[in-house]
């Protein structure tokens, strides 16, 4: 029986890594601050400051019934510039091959702790999970950049009039959930280069 425990410390490392970008990947799908909207009419939005986020925009407001008011986006909706639901797809792509992988590398890291008499069983393993690792990185990197970009390039977003929400806002930044998930991928991409280097 071969014992390959000390040969994937490393691999496991990767895999608690890949765990925790899977997470963070997870949270910046869902969360809604991915551009921040800066607003001078303080009428309805009494906060001025309104999240955009690929799913839904919500703001604070003391006039309307609801304190946190958010209106959902949708893939098929025509207003919405084609990096919102290009980042809807991509970000469900990226938690769908990210999960993949994810039981990838616990699988690899389980044939190298537990023995395994099929070597190249288990460096397939360290491979796909390498791979998939790889690849949710760059699936969730492409959105993030792209909407940052937008953001920087003071992209407007032509709202319909149940959203509340001006034209364009006085100025936008980037929201925390473009920063998690910049840290997310590179961490999810350190942890395939990790799974290659096996």
């Amino acid at each position: 029986m071969i014992y390959l425990a000390h040969t994937a410390h490393r691999q496991f490392l990767g895999l608690v890594f890949g765990f925790l970008a899977w997470l963070f990947i997870v949270t910046t799908t869902g969360i809604n601050e991915w551009r921040l909207w800066y607003v001078d009419d303080v009428s309805v939005i009494t906060s001025g400051v309104a999240w955009v986020g690929i799913w839904r925009a919500c703001f604070y407001s003391h006039v309307l019934p609801e304190a946190e008011y958010c209106r959902g986006i949708g893939v098929s909706d025509s207003f919405v510039p084609a990096e919102i639901p290009s980042a809807q797809v991509l970000m469900m792509l990226a938690v769908i091959t990210g999960l993949l992988g994810n039981v990838s590398a616990a699988v690899a890291v389980r044939f190298a702790y537990f023995s395994v008499e099929d070597r190249r069983n288990m460096r397939l393993s360290f491979m796909v999970a390498g791979t998939l690792y790889s690849v949710t990185a760059v699936l969730s990197l492409v959105p993030l950049v792209w909407n940052m970009a937008s953001v920087l390039n003071n992209s407007t977003i032509d709202f319909p009039p149940e959203f509340n929400l001006p034209v364009a806002p006085v100025r936008q930044s980037v929201g925390a959930a473009i920063g998690m998930g910049m840290f997310a991928s590179i961490l999810m991409l350190i942890s395939g280069v990790i799974f290659f280097c096996y």
